[in-house]
């Protein structure tokens, strides 16, 4: 966010160099916490326990802090009592000794004073711990305050304690933390009056909560220990518990990637008849039953394929002596009747059909057993191009269509195997010609330093939704309507894909009902890398705007050259 334009601008400078460090400081944040998040990610049993210690930290650190701050609580109050009990008996002492002075200018007061102190003294309290008790007449300032021992007590006699027991003439108390005779120790001072003829005098009783100071924080400590231990205790406890758990559970993991591997002999351990066993059998089951699907499925498959093999390597046999005998049936058309001889034109145009199937079914019962092997060389791909679109001419002028070349002047060099390349355009521009509905069909060639893409554009019925990724399936038409005898074997775009495969490239389709159809094939410029990018989009952008399932961000097609209608 940026600074507001009012602020001035050294202080806008400041703001932007302070969020400059702020996104460094993050960053590094991120990267240096990168292993731990990876490892909470990934971890139940960390979180699992990290969960129950911080739980368990909450609870045993309030339950710990409610039973040191009650049982300090208590300490403080048990004290109270006990000095409640001997202020008592000290004002009385007090009180007895006072009254044998009629008035405060008695010259012998400030003698009771002293031995009042001293007798209700209990000794330094820098030394033993005792008591420090203090006597003074508010109302006479000529009378000085006797403290015994004798030591300061401005620090420990607040100027508030004086006012209630003084002017309002109350019992009060106080917890006061004074250091006295270089040690800071915690007092309870309580202040009462005493009664005397003349009025009142103010005796402060002054009790270090030393030992009950030393107590609390012996609990505490006891407290603090105890709570720990038990914290750590319930972390190791969760961290077994969760073990025995989350073990299973990562062997379950283990053995569905191994299964997944194709390694379908795998199995989980069963102990014991909890509902960890429970799952360890049901998934050995599930494993079993999976396993004996693809043995069986693998097993149609490959008989499948076989038959496909074996009935298309048989049929060649009649094939051949059919198509001899049709040749010379065909070869002498003219002199026979004219249902005849157009007999023996149909008879001719299905035997090549009949030919072109087994030999596609051948090809892919070679892509299936994983025989097909490709010849990768280093090709000019401009020449096949131009074969291809001038091998179709005739079917094109024959439905009314142009074929429009967009091919570099330049050479167009790529390590792969021409007669597969070749087939694939065969079949790609000859599916455009019969779908073009007498509209032209283009043709685009472009390269980088990675790939090489070609695209075939018609614009005839198109595609529906869904069925760019149907149309490489075997034996689908976009029309179930249409009858067997029109059209190709099925099984072109399926050969296609397989060649884009094997070359490690794409074959990829779109097509929008009413606005025809494209075809991409992408070919790496190195037979064996990795493909990124096409160095052509696969929508073509001569498509009908502002549709809503055109993609933003596709690529534009650079220095297209210029059209060559063939």
């Amino acid at each position: 966010m940026r600074a507001p334009a009012w602020l001035p601008l050294p202080l806008r400078r400041f703001l932007r160099v302070v969020r400059r460090y702020w996104r460094v400081l993050v960053r590094r944040v991120e990267v240096w916490s990168s292993p731990a998040r990876r490892a909470w990610r990934r971890s139940l049993q960390l979180r699992v326990v990290a969960l129950t210690l911080v739980a368990s930290s909450l609870l045993v650190g309030a339950f710990g802090w409610f039973i040191a701050d009650r049982s300090a609580k208590i300490l403080l109050s048990r004290a109270q009592d006990e000095v409640q009990v001997s202020m008592r008996n000290r004002v009385a002492y007090a009180e007895q000794q006072l009254t044998i002075h009629p008035q405060a200018r008695d010259p012998q007061l400030p003698k009771t004073f002293t031995l009042i102190v001293n007798q209700l003294g209990d000794g330094d309290p820098a030394e033993s711990g005792g008591s420090v008790v203090s006597i003074r007449a508010e109302e006479y300032p000529e009378l000085a305050a006797v403290t015994s021992p004798n030591i300061p007590t401005d620090e420990l006699i607040s100027r508030e304690l004086i006012r209630d027991v003084a002017a309002e003439g109350k019992v009060a108390r106080q917890i006061v933390t004074a250091r006295v005779n270089d040690r800071t120790t915690k007092y309870l001072i309580t202040g009462s009056p005493v009664p005397t003829s003349f009025g009142h005098v103010e005796l402060y009783y002054m009790v270090p909560l030393t030992t009950e100071d030393s107590a609390a924080n012996q609990i505490r400590t006891t407290v603090l220990a105890t709570g720990i231990a038990l914290v750590l205790m319930l972390g190791v406890i969760a961290g077994l518990v969760t073990r025995l758990v989350v073990t299973p559970v990562r062997v379950a993991a283990r053995t569905a990637q191994r299964l997944s591997a194709g390694l379908l002999d795998q199995r989980m351990k069963v102990d014991g008849e909890d509902d960890l066993a429970l799952l360890a059998a049901s998934f050995n089951q599930m494993a079993a039953n999976l396993q004996r699907q693809i043995v069986r499925l693998e097993e149609l498959s490959r008989l499948q394929r076989r038959f496909t093999s074996d009935v298309s390597h048989e049929l060649r046999t009649p094939l051949t002596t059919v198509r001899m005998a049709a040749d010379l049936i065909f070869a002498e058309r003219d002199e026979f009747d004219p249902a005849v001889a157009r007999s023996a034109e149909l008879l001719q145009a299905e035997l090549d059909r009949f030919e072109s199937l087994l030999t596609d079914l051948l090809e892919i019962s070679r892509f299936d057993a994983g025989f097909a092997a490709l010849d990768a060389e280093h090709t000019d791909l401009v020449p096949i191009v131009e074969r291809v679109a001038d091998r179709l001419s005739g079917l094109a002028e024959r439905v009314g269509v142009e074929i429009e070349l967009r091919v570099p002047d330049q050479p167009v060099i790529a390590e792969v195997d021409p007669r597969r390349v070749e087939r694939v355009l065969r079949n790609l521009v000859g599916n455009a010609v019969e779908h073009g509905e007498a509209k032209p069909v283009r043709v685009t060639l472009a390269s980088d330093d990675a790939a090489v893409a070609i695209t075939v554009r018609d614009h005839g019925i198109g595609l529906k939704p869904g069925e760019e990724r149907l149309v490489f399936n075997r034996f689908w038409r976009a029309d179930p309507s249409r009858a067997r005898q029109t059209g190709g074997t099925g099984l072109g775009l399926s050969i296609s894909a397989e060649d884009a495969r094997l070359h490690g490239g794409w074959l990829e389709a779109w097509g929008a009902p009413g606005e025809g159809a494209q075809f991409r094939l992408t070919l790496p410029v190195r037979s064996g890398d990795r493909l990124l990018a096409a160095p052509l989009p696969l929508i073509p952008r001569d498509r009908a705007p502002g549709r809503p399932d055109e993609p933003a961000g596709m690529p534009a097609e650079s220095a297209e050259p210029q059209a060559e209608v063939v």
